[in-house]
């Protein structure tokens, strides 16, 4: 018999899912489906968050028997309305996943050649203290480098505990050497906003009403909700929707217009549309009269000075002018429910934190921020605290990379960093990395010097649930469990619709793994008492202390045991930040629904059959409601123009108060006040060339779910996009084994020539091309795209300029 799947089903989950399991757990068990008779003392219905992909969407798991037997939506949390995508139905191959670490692991090997001998975690920790034949510890490194505590560095990949992790490598052992995903993700997206506007801001895409979005591909990188918001009003429903890319992608075949673009041109086309709209007087007068710093001096800036005009655009972007000039007087015309995308990628170019300054700039000329429809501030509910005592220490240094940009701040740059280290340019050495749920060995360009980095290092430790390939370059294997055995730090999400949301496990964790606050706690107990000691051999500071005062009181009581904010689990330190703030009866609800936020008990409505109401109209938190000289009675009046309201006075979390237009103090970095196009900083194509780009994939979630069957299934591997006609020019067809090579390295992957990808651009998806054979199902699937991206970086805040890579391809 047939059974058709329908894919609205699918989304909601309601289809069960079958696993197969690893050893310890029965697999004719697995393969059974729900039985609605069985007994309900053995079958429970968890609520919980999905961890598949940066969204954190809320779920039910369904246990029965002790076993995960499908994922379910969670219809409670305003942020996933009802939603779980292909990627977090897939969380049960997570669980199961046969290759998934299961023990604690000391290399007995070479550094990188996965050899491995199995330990308990006492071992594990005993090996980070003192290391072994094969790799020093923290004891040895720590008393030669006389506790300079930033000798050991520490990355970390997004995730709900990541705070638990850097609360220990930040502020209780004490190392400054910082990195994580910001520098190869949204850094100078987020702060180009943020220095702007005064934040990143929600895109309130449910209510927009012309969208542009320039290399941004929702239809294919991220399916959730607001996504589905804007492509159920395109085509002609209410919304107009542009898409600015070099391919034609499935968001440009669900766009009003598709406008191809050369790679790395995006900031003339918008300091073009900009130059129109000033010319023009397109702009939201008012609005800029009330909200806008330094608009005059931008105006000249742009108009008088540079002469953006939008033939000049042409010539660099490809665009044609009267395309230019549409799309702007369009854009204005649909204001203030009219957004440029701030976009969830990475940085493109070397001009890329002011390509969004100007994006952020140009969609506040049409009053488009702070306001229903476009770019949103929102609220956060605030949670209780739960107080860290951290040790100083005298001798640690400040972290080695804050010079390879003008603005390097906490997250720091991944490729300054590691190239510093490789290139033996460190003013110390860094001899260790610890690395939680991060695979720097295939997310950061330049894969040869990332293993360099790691090759030269005494001590790598790694906290992780997969054996990726940066996990064979480890010396200590932590095992953490994975997110459906374990209750994660509580967290509040913002918006027009804010909300608490919990992270509960399903199931106890399998194996021998633990949830990283129990294995920080171990770690910290083991090395605490011995690394006070070398500390009280160089620390002055300390030395001085306890000349005044007993020893076992300044261990305790400044901070010096290391163990000390670990102690409470989980659950208890989340019960207290959520009662602390409102009450025993919220906690009961949020352990209930998974959700909480005030009033949801009279709020919560559901409207049709997967249709439901967070907050009524005149509650949710639109900042419009908290204006200055505003009466809020007067916003549902129908007989009120939205531009008028868009025009009213606002308070942004900038210097000015206002939309940043003059960033005048930037300048004393050595970085354009203004938006501004350099011509030295965009590289050409040369004649028979390529420049390579590189995306996300909705069923995959950048390289952590490389070995997961279930998505796997629906796509095995990735291919190399190819203009058809450049290909024909090749001898490339469908199915060809191609190598691509640029100045660093070389892949082979099969191509795909089409039409829907300009000429002189090859483009293949994101994270697959894993060398480790400690993964079954990702080894060598596909090509990883950075081993041939350089290491370009953005000079204002040191990412990853991942689009200016030039390569060659020719067929096998």
């Amino acid at each position: 018999m047939e059974v058709e799947i329908s894919r609205r089903r699918f989304l909601q989950g309601t289809v069960a899912l079958t696993v197969l399991g690893a050893s310890g757990v029965s697999g004719s068990g697995l393969l059974k489906t729900s039985d609605a008779r069985a007994d309900s003392s053995k079958r429970k219905v968890v609520p919980t968050l999905c961890e598949m992909c940066v969204n954190k969407c809320a779920a039910y798991a369904v246990v029965e028997n002790g076993i995960v037997k499908k994922l379910d939506p969670n219809p409670h949390f305003p942020k996933s309305k009802n939603m779980l995508c292909a990627r977090g139905n897939a969380g049960i191959h997570a669980l199961y996943d046969p290759d998934r670490l299961k023990y604690p692991m000391i290399r007995v090997g070479k550094k990188g050649e996965g050899k491995f001998k199995r330990v308990t975690w006492d071992e594990a920790y005993e090996a980070i203290l003192n290391g072994t034949d094969k790799f020093k510890g923290l004891k040895q490194i720590l008393e030669e480098e006389k506790d300079n505590r930033s000798t050991i560095s520490y990355c970390a990949g997004e995730g709900m505990a990541e705070h638990t992790f850097k609360s220990f490598m930040a502020d209780k052992f004490g190392s400054s050497n910082f990195v994580n995903h910001a520098s190869i993700c949204l850094q100078t997206t987020v702060s180009g906003y943020a220095l702007t506007i005064g934040g990143y801001g929600l895109d309130d895409l449910e209510n927009a009403n012309y969208v542009i979005m320039a290399g941004a591909n929702r239809a294919e990188a991220i399916i959730t909700p607001d996504t589905m918001d804007i492509f159920k009003r395109t085509r002609g429903r209410g919304a107009k929707l542009v898409v600015i890319d070099p391919r034609y992608t499935n968001t440009a075949a669900q766009a009003d217009r598709w406008v191809p673009i050369k790679v790395g041109t995006d900031l003339a086309f918008v300091l073009a549309l900009t130059y129109v709209v000033m010319t023009e007087t397109l702009y939201n007068k008012k609005f800029v009269e009330e909200n806008v710093d330094g608009f005059e001096e931008y105006r000249n800036y742009i108009v008088n000075e540079k002469k953006y005009t939008p033939e000049w655009a042409e010539k660099i972007t490809g665009v044609d002018a009267e395309t230019i000039r549409t799309i702007a007087r369009e854009f204005m015309a649909h204001a203030p429910r009219a957004i440029y995308y701030q976009g969830r990628r990475t940085a493109w170019s070397k001009q890329d934190f002011q390509l969004r300054r100007a994006q952020a700039i140009f969609t506040a000329l049409g009053g488009g921020i702070d306001v229903k429809g476009g770019i949103v501030f929102g609220k956060k509910l605030p949670l209780g605290s739960h107080e860290i005592n951290a040790p100083m220490y005298a001798n640690a240094e400040s972290r080695i990379d804050r010079k390879e940009a003008a603005i390097v701040g906490g997250s720091g740059t991944w490729i300054g960093f590691r190239n510093m280290i490789v290139e033996d340019r460190t003013p110390y050495p860094v001899r260790g990395m610890f690395i939680y749920k991060q695979n720097p060995m295939l997310s950061v360009p330049n894969t040869k010097k990332t293993r360099q980095m790691f090759e030269k290092m005494d001590l790598v430790v790694a906290i992780d649930t997969m054996p990726s390939d940066t996990v064979m370059m480890a010396d200590v294997v932590l095992p953490e469990c994975t997110y459906l055995e374990r209750e994660d730090p509580v967290k509040s999400f913002g918006g027009i619709e804010p909300s608490i949301v919990l992270r509960q496990k399903a199931i106890d964790p399998m194996y021998d793994t633990k949830p990283v606050i129990e294995i920080i706690r171990g770690l910290a107990q083991k090395v605490s008492k011995p690394l006070f000691e070398i500390s009280k051999k160089y620390d002055e500071d300390l030395q001085s202390e306890l000349e005044d005062r007993p020893e076992d009181e300044v261990y305790n009581e400044d901070g010096w045991n290391l163990a000390d904010a670990y102690l409470q689990s989980q659950e208890e330190i989340n019960e207290h930040l959520v009662v602390s703030e409102y009450g025993k009866e919220a906690y009961e609800t949020l352990k209930e629904k998974g959700v909480f936020y005030p009033n949801m008990d009279k709020y919560f409505k559901k409207i049709s059959e997967n249709e439901y109401e967070y907050y009524p109209e005149e509650a949710r938190y639109y900042s419009v409601n908290a204006l200055e000289k505003f009466d809020n009675s007067v916003y549902h009046d129908t007989c009120v123009d939205e531009k008028e309201i868009a025009a009213l006075r606002r308070k942004f979390k900038t210097p000015s108060g206002k939309v940043q237009c003059n960033f005048k103090s930037l300048a004393k970095k050595g970085i354009d006040p203004m938006p501004t196009w350099h011509d030295e900083m965009y590289q050409e194509t040369p004649e028979g060339k390529f420049k390579f780009i590189t995306g996300r994939h909705a069923q995959f979630t950048q390289n952590s779910t490389a070995n997961n069957i279930m998505l796997l299934d629906l796509m095995r591997e990735n291919y190399l996009w190819i203009n058809k006609e450049e290909a024909e020019k090749r001898g490339i067809k469908y199915g060809d084994l191609v190598e691509v090579e640029s100045k660093i390295g070389k892949v082979r992957i099969k191509a795909y020539p089409t039409s829907k990808i300009i000429p002189g651009v090859l483009f293949y998806v994101h994270g697959f091309g894993s060398e480790s054979t400690g993964m079954t199902f990702g080894y060598r699937n596909g090509a990883s795209d950075n081993l041939i991206i350089e290491d370009v970086i953005e000079p204002v805040f040191g990412s990853a300029a991942m689009h200016e890579t030039i390569v060659d391809v020719r067929k096998v």
